[in-house]
């Protein structure tokens, strides 16, 4: 219950002497000039209005509180009739079970039965082998084996083992590829940048293939070369690419590997 519900069911009138005043007042105005009579008929008419107004709250009081006794008895009531048909479906299901385990204690012979019917497993029939003994035979037959057949089964497995050699051999082997971006600084804003790329892709060697390039400004007017090349990493190796680079003094102030990626 909040503190307002708790307030309206309060029987405390606070502000009782100022209503008293507006009582008076207003009863003084209505009768004229009051006289001790005239004041004690006011007073009686004054109890009698608080006597009626507080019999007035108290019934209304008591109203609320049976209106609400009402409500919370026909919830409990219906509560308590949807109880009472869950008990009875509980009821009905545990005598199903009953009475159908009752059943199955009754008859398990009768369950054995279709097993015992089953239909038995027939074995496979075993084929006789006639053998025959005979005289012939027995001088066909090598107990100890033959080397001409010991040569036989070398030589093929020679061959076998050239032909897959030969095989291996014509199978071209796999090469290991890196592609490298190089970041060629030249000495000062001057440096001839055409004239320095031509000289950094006269460098040529087996296992190195030069590609794209561009210009990056670096700052104060500086702009550096970054060239693109794809290299064998058995026969090109990124230290032999600085030293051929950085030969051109007059062009090359430092050479740096900006990225480096396997193919």
């Amino acid at each position: 219950m909040s503190g307002l519900q708790c307030l309206a069911t309060e029987n405390i009138w606070f502000d009782k002497q100022r209503y008293d005043e507006a009582e008076r007042r207003f009863y003084e105005g209505v009768n004229g000039p009051s006289s001790p009579q005239q004041q004690v008929k006011t007073a009686l008419q004054q109890a009698k209005g608080r006597q009626q107004k507080r019999q007035h709250r108290n019934s209304s009081s008591h109203g609320g509180g049976d209106q609400e006794l009402v409500s919370r008895m026909k919830s409990l009531e219906l509560e308590n009739q949807t109880l009472h048909k869950v008990v009875q479906e509980m009821r009905a299901a545990l005598q199903k079970l009953e009475s159908r385990v009752v059943m199955l204690e009754k008859s398990p012979a009768a369950a054995a039965v279709p097993c015992a019917k089953a239909a038995p497993v027939q074995a496979a029939p075993v084929k006789q082998v006639k053998v025959e003994n005979g005289d012939d035979d027995d001088d066909d037959i090598d107990l100890f084996g033959s080397d001409d057949d010991d040569e036989e089964a070398t030589r093929l497995k020679q061959e076998r083992l050239d032909a897959y050699a030969a095989k291996k051999a014509k199978k071209p082997a796999l090469i290991a590829k890196s592609s490298i971006i190089l970041d060629v600084k030249p000495w000062d804003d001057e440096t001839d940048m055409a004239q320095l790329e031509q000289c950094v892709r006269s460098v040529q060697m087996d296992g190195l293939l030069w590609g794209a390039s561009k210009l990056v400004p670096v700052g104060y007017g500086i702009k550096k070369l970054q060239i693109n090349c794809v290299v064998e990493d058995d026969k090109v190796g990124t230290d032999i690419l600085e030293e051929e680079i950085t030969k051109f003094e007059d062009f090359v102030q430092s050479v740096d590997v900006a990225a480096f990626n396997k193919i």
